[in-house]
């Protein structure tokens, strides 16, 4: 989630040494009652006259959504150095992302039938708006037929400093900022034992998400020869900030040693006076002892390190929560079943044992291995050690996953449990393919090489 500028207290206490950072973090344990969900999804923006990217200015723009969200259904506006860029109510909060996806982060709610009525009152919402404008919202993983030069930069200051730095760290970064979209879900942990056993688990599974969600084979109006683009995005990144993290599943790990890596990734920038300086490169070592080139003798605050962590992009975060950042962005029924996936397996201790068990044995370069081949093959990667590949390993997942729904038994009004999530991805694990691939087979045979039909079929 992106913090406002607005709420970045800059006159807060500096900190005095690196355990308040960890004290930080654990002030995330809670009890198994409190614990709750937190979906996030992006979409892409587009006018339907002719296909062309959502700028942000404009009768039919970002803006004018944005605003009348604000004025019709009361979402308080966000803004900074003059923009709208964002919103928030009761919890939830739409933000732009830079190529000016929009993003809504959840409210932090009990379990998944809350989750689906809220994306889908977002999308009502959003829809009811973007019809009378002429504008549409299309649910992929990858933009797929904007170049990078005609994708619109939104008015964030955070994003121009990202976006220069890119270009020194890596070859796609930039893909990643201005083309990408995702769905991902934000979980709880009761202790620093219980979120080290959450992290490793879905740290390992990540892939499978990957695969499952797969939903990214379009780019720049043809295919891109692979099933997820955006999973193979973020292979090429940033090595500093990106991956599987190996000291994850090493002894001696917890919330001291997340900290220790959070301080060692180069920083992106820090905000003073509501104006982002940049900092990109620099140590948030040096930061903390006074010797911030672009801010000598100034120290941070503790909104300074959460400003911090939500630049750092591992496959899963760990904020005062854990965030699942593997999958791909889709229709409405896929961005319900990622947070009840995860949810199956990590909420119940049974089903996140047997989980572990699955995965337990395999090394960082299995682990790595897998994660680079998911975006190419989907669920026909194979395991490590012969043992099957992802199609046999996500059979076995949900079957963990929907014992662990069962396990907790949140009801709807009607009286359906939260199994009823996983059925698309059931179909999806019994077929082996993936949702790029059945996008790829309507390309050929239906859209006769037309991408353009994927602003209709695709579209929310």
């Amino acid at each position: 989630m992106t913090t406002p500028t607005a709420d970045i207290d800059e006159n807060a206490p500096r900190v005095e040494g690196k355990h308040e950072f960890v004290e930080l973090l654990e002030s995330g344990n809670k009890p198994a009652s409190d614990w709750r969900i937190g979906t996030e999804h992006e979409k892409f923006g587009f006018l339907t006259k002719d296909f062309s990217p959502l700028p942000y200015d404009g009768d039919a723009s970002v803006h004018a959504v944005l605003k009348a969200l604000a004025d019709e259904y009361g979402w308080e506006p966000i803004n900074e150095a003059g923009y709208l860029i964002g919103l928030k109510k009761d919890g939830a909060s739409v933000s732009l992302e830079p190529g000016g996806q929009f993003e809504l982060s959840g409210a932090p709610l009990e379990h998944i039938h809350q989750t689906c009525n809220e994306v889908g009152q977002h999308l009502r919402e959003v829809k009811a708006i973007s019809d009378r404008l002429g504008i549409g919202f299309l649910g992929l993983g990858f933009s797929p037929v904007w170049s990078l030069a005609e994708t619109p930069i939104m008015p964030k200051g955070r994003y121009k400093i990202m976006r220069d730095y890119m270009t020194k760290v890596g070859r796609l970064g930039q893909q990643m900022m201005f083309r990408s979209c995702t769905v991902q879900t934000n979980l709880d942990f009761a202790s620093e034992a219980d979120m080290v056993k959450k992290y490793r688990v879905s740290l390992a599974l990540q892939p499978l998400a990957t695969a499952l969600f797969a939903n990214s084979p379009f780019a720049e109006g043809r295919t891109n020869g692979f099933l997820s683009y955006r999973g193979h995005v973020w292979t090429d990144t940033d090595p500093d900030r990106t991956g599987m993290l190996p000291f994850v599943f090493e002894d001696g790990f917890g919330f001291e040693r997340y900290v220790d890596y959070a301080l060692d990734v180069p920083m992106y920038f820090i905000r003073r006076d509501g104006t982002y300086l940049n900092c990109a490169g620099m140590s948030f070592r040096d930061f903390m002892d006074g010797k911030l080139p672009a801010r000598p003798g100034d120290r941070p605050t503790i909104d300074d390190f959460m400003d911090h962590l939500s630049t750092i992009f591992p496959e899963v975060r760990l904020k005062t929560f854990l965030e699942m950042r593997g999958a791909d962005a889709g229709p409405w029924d896929r961005l319900c079943a990622l947070p009840a996936f995860w949810v199956g397996i990590l909420y119940d201790n049974h089903a996140l044992d047997g989980a572990w068990e699955l995965v337990k044995d395999w090394t960082a370069e299995q682990r790595e291995m897998v994660r680079r081949t998911a975006p190419v093959l989907g669920l026909r990667t194979p395991l490590p050690n012969g043992k099957g590949n992802l199609q046999t390993l996500a059979l076995e997942i949900l079957k963990i996953s929907r014992y662990g729904l069962k396990a907790r038994a949140q009801l709807s009004t009607s009286g359906d449990d939260e199994t009823g999530f996983l059925e698309e991805l059931q179909q999806i694990a019994e077929t082996g393919h993936t949702p790029a691939e059945r996008l790829l087979k309507r390309y050929q045979e239906v859209w006769k090489g037309d991408i353009s039909q994927a602003f209709t079929e695709c579209a929310f």
